[in-house]
């Protein structure tokens, strides 16, 4: 438990494994797992503090169940049809949504300060980097079981998938075209935060920036810019 102590007092410990009981639905064993878990980079940056390993594992055991589950799912479909599917499964905005829905925001610990954290997709990493939790201390089997219980079929609806479109800047720039605008995606800023490039991007619509937003990287800060230009100009 030495290790927790660097992130909460031993009153909060208790709090914590009743939160992510309560979140996904057993006790976890390896409680420190999941604290790392937790830990965005912007709180801890030495590697072993922060969730980015985990997310890295995490990543790589979500794609192989999405593909396992939807070769099965779909046992006449071709391989372009299975890979679209899995990387709408896949989508960080999809699991973004996913981790705000289950209240992993709720418990994550990042850089508060940080007002532009809050609207990036550091969440759905947060439960890249649970599933990679998971694994390490239930095996894969239990990770699979979850994954498809908790999030596939409780959270995403496979024949709305088939006809989501996820990339918003392309969906942007079709609707630009078709109207005969001038449309451009600009880095207007590119600072670092705590060891991190945190960029910023905006959509230029005939010389008049839209909107901005905030990302790690340029093609999460462009898909965030241009969902909120959808809304903004009614797309």
């Amino acid at each position: 438990m030495n290790f927790l102590k660097k992130f909460f007092n031993k009153s909060e410990e208790p709090s914590l494994k009743k939160q992510l009981t309560n979140m996904l639905g057993w006790k976890p064993n390896n409680l420190a797992l999941y604290v790392t878990a937790l830990t965005h980079s912007s709180h801890k940056k030495e590697l072993y503090d922060n969730n980015e390993r985990l997310e890295y594992l995490g990543d790589a055991i979500l794609g192989a169940v999405a593909a396992d589950y939807l070769f099965k799912k779909y046992p006449y479909k071709g391989e372009g049809f299975l890979t679209d599917m899995r990387t709408k499964i896949v989508n960080r905005q999809c699991l973004n949504e996913i981790a705000l829905k289950i209240g992993l925001n709720q418990i994550s610990i990042y850089n508060k300060a940080d007002h532009s954290l809050k609207n990036s997709q550091i969440f759905g990493n947060a439960l890249e980097s649970i599933i990679g939790a998971i694994y390490l201390d239930k095996g894969y089997s239990f990770v699979r079981r979850w994954i498809i219980k908790c999030i596939i079929q409780a959270h995403l609806s496979i024949d709305d998938l088939e006809n989501l479109e996820i990339n918003h800047k392309n969906k942007v720039i079709s609707w630009a075209n078709k109207h005969n605008y001038k449309l451009t995606f600009e880095t207007i800023d590119e600072k670092m935060e705590r060891g991190q490039h945190l960029f910023t991007v905006a959509v230029i619509l005939n010389n008049e920036i839209v909107v901005t937003a905030k990302a790690f990287n340029k093609k999460d800060a462009s898909q965030i810019a241009s969902q909120l230009a959808m809304k903004k100009l009614g797309i």
